[in-house]
């Protein structure tokens, strides 16, 4: 993550904080591992404030970490403490919890970035990671707001585990968004952009199925993978 990252996928990433049910699926999974009053906690690559925002009204201020200029300047606006990506953090200073959520597909050295989360962690804290799974799935949206890979369960926690963390969780998500992924490759946009009315029925009416089914198909495939990790 450089200082001078600008974001491809803005347009995206306005469309997204519209799908309530998804983002509310993120906030619950960060919440599971809310275990205690006075954690500390980093939303690393906090973009708008999506889920920083959800967690300030469930009473948990995250600090953010978000490398795009325009998006740090939104971000502070909303009153959040932005961290330097670049700069150490000392000891004393570092995190009980930080989740990432659809962020290292954006990082070409994803070991390195890796790396650098397991080192903001304080002994025993928790990563929570969520990013695109299946190659198979890659099409113009990927492309469109920069990612260089999606990622398969194994690789993303074979990337934890050389970082030095310890695995918690693992599972894919999202199942019926597999399938419909890949009727957008075949049938969607050119350009990767998102259709809102599509997405608003898809978060509405089927997210909250394909949220059912994770129990059933999460060692299997999804159109996302969730690993938690933990600090030794």
């Amino acid at each position: 993550m450089v200082s001078d990252f600008a974001y491809t996928g803005c347009d995206n990433l306005e469309v997204m904080a519209a799908a309530v049910n998804y983002n509310t699926f993120l906030a619950d999974t960060v919440g599971t591992y809310l275990t205690s009053p006075g954690m500390r906690v980093l939303d690393f690559g906090a973009g708008s404030g999506t889920y920083a925002d959800m967690l300030t009204a469930r009473r948990i201020t995250p600090d953010c970490l978000e490398p795009d200029e325009r998006l740090q300047n939104t971000l502070r606006s909303k009153g959040y403490r932005v961290i330097d990506h670049e700069a150490p953090i000392p000891e004393d200073e570092r995190y009980h919890l930080i989740y990432t959520f659809n962020v290292l597909e954006h990082i070409k050295d994803d070991q390195a970035a890796a790396e650098h989360l397991a080192s903001l962690l304080r002994p025993g804290g928790t990563l929570v990671v969520y990013v695109p799974a299946l190659e198979i799935l890659f099409t113009s949206m990927d492309a469109k707001v920069g990612h260089h890979r999606r990622y398969r369960r194994a690789q993303l926690e074979r990337l934890l585990r050389d970082a030095g963390l310890e695995i918690v969780e693992s599972r894919y998500c999202d199942p019926i968004g597999f399938f419909a992924t890949l009727a957008y490759r075949a049938v969607g946009s050119g350009d990767g952009t998102i259709d809102p009315r599509s997405l608003a029925f898809y978060d509405r009416v089927v997210f909250p199925v394909s949220r059912a089914l994770h129990t059933l198909t999460g060692k299997l495939f999804g159109k996302n993978v969730l690993v938690v990790a933990r600090a030794t």
